[in-house]
């Protein structure tokens, strides 16, 4: 089992070629946030509770509608995706929790994948159900919908999916529930659109019931695709409408690349804390209005905005006394088509703790000093100010004094891990992430 994990002295002695310079970095970004009056102890415990989920099916190669182009060493197991998930968290220390998606990671022995998790240092979070492709062996197509269907049987078997990812999760540890639906439709007139909603909001109801003490149910949305007409479940607004109708347990998962183009994602999530069903995220980025591309790597500034709303509720004391508490989840959801998906993951988790940092330098006072007097000009600087920090040498010191890389990639790419687990896995034509 050690021989699939990258050796730890191998790491500290990277991290000693690399110290001389990461100190003097270190110290001058200090010096900058001091003389803003920041203290650096501070933030540094502020970054090192920060953690981000990663997604069982990210660590095999996506691909489009057109094609898929394999990696070598690709997971082929539920077991390989776990020894790669701890690759990633040994090194960034940012990934601790790995969120599973239900059929295509079923496990044969639920406990003793959770054994193999906890000795590698991860747990789980939110479990994900998938009633948006049929199964081998299920007795009712999807075809034209789910938890929406006209015929109750449709509904009944992916109502029963849901409970099932729910007792999954219950032996492996898990404490959600993450629940989208490709239900729509792609022509005018194919489906009644007042009626697939409610249909929804009953199947749901169902779930909801199901849901073990402590347990938190998301709803995500999407505005399209597949169902290029109508979707039932399109916007934040619909996904608040069915977490106000199940109950306290659910709340809204925002996907950052669920939206249409130029959406003003921070309101919406500014939105869904004041009605206090923010449930959590799904990172990634978008060019046009998918959500295949890598955390931070076309609107990076937008991130930080998100952060911003974050941090500046976890501030207020009205947030803090709300019931259900404030407390999003954070995971990684993004399709690694060309690059090596252990990179990906890992430099996204960095890019979204990147933001967070940034957030965290935030003037507060200053800001709703400006705000108040209608300052345009000053208001932005303050955030401008913020994100146009280098933070680089303060998450580098997040990792190292976690026992993690300073260079993450770099001990990755030396350590040849990809390499190594390229002879054990045979290559695959088909996704073994689910994802095709």
């Amino acid at each position: 089992m050690s021989g699939h994990r990258i050796a730890s002295d191998l790491v500290d002695q990277w991290n000693q070629k690399l110290e001389r310079s990461h100190r003097r970095d270190l110290a001058g970004v200090s010096g900058i946030l001091e003389r803003r009056g920041i203290s650096i102890r501070g933030l540094l415990d502020s970054l090192a509770g920060f953690e981000v989920a990663v997604p069982s099916w990210g660590f095999g190669q996506g691909g489009t509608r057109f094609g898929r182009f394999p990696i070598s060493g690709e997971p082929v197991t539920l077991e390989d995706k776990l020894f790669d998930a701890a690759v990633v968290n040994d090194l960034a220390r940012l990934t601790p929790r790995v969120s599973l998606h239900i059929p295509w990671d079923r496990p044969s022995d639920a406990r003793a994948i959770r054994r193999l998790a906890r000795s590698l240092g991860l747990g789980f979070d939110a479990m994900n159900s998938n009633t948006f492709q049929d199964q081998p062996g299920q007795s009712c197509s999807y075809k034209f919908g789910s938890l929406s269907h006209t015929d109750r049987g449709v509904r009944r078997q992916a109502v029963d999916h849901n409970v099932e990812c729910i007792e999954i999760g219950r032996e492996l540890g898990s404490k959600a529930l993450t629940v989208w639906l490709a239900d729509g439709g792609s022509f005018p007139g194919q489906q009644h659109l007042r009626r697939a909603l409610d249909r929804v909001i009953g199947s749901l109801q169902e779930v909801y019931s199901a849901l073990p003490g402590g347990w938190r149910l998301f709803s995500e949305h999407k505005p399209f695709e597949p169902g290029f007409y109508s979707t039932v479940v399109q916007d934040w607004g619909t996904s608040l409408m069915i977490a106000q109708a199940l109950g306290p347990k659910a709340s809204c998962l925002v996907d950052l690349g669920h939206h249409l183009p130029n959406t003003n994602v921070e309101q919406v999530v500014a939105r869904l804390i004041a009605a206090n069903r923010l449930g959590g995220f799904h990172f990634n980025d978008s060019k046009f209005a998918d959500d295949d591309l890598s955390a931070g790597s076309i609107r990076p500034y937008q991130l930080f905005l998100v952060f911003n709303e974050l941090v500046d509720a976890a501030a207020d004391p009205v947030v803090r006394k709300a019931r259900p508490r404030h407390d999003p989840s954070f995971m990684i959801d993004q399709s690694h088509n060309l690059k090596d998906p252990l990179e990906d993951v890992m430099l996204s988790a960095i890019e979204i703790q990147r933001a967070y940092c940034k957030a965290l330098l935030v003037d507060r006072e200053a800001l709703a000093g400006h705000q108040e007097r209608n300052d345009v000009v000053m208001a932005e600087r303050v955030l401008k100010q913020a994100y146009e920090t280098d933070v680089s040498p303060l998450l580098a010191e997040t990792r190292l004094r976690r026992g993690g890389a300073i260079d993450p990639l770099v001990a990755y790419r030396r350590s040849g891990y990809r390499a190594r687990v390229a002879r054990e896995r045979p290559v695959r034509g088909g996704s073994s992430a689910g994802i095709v």
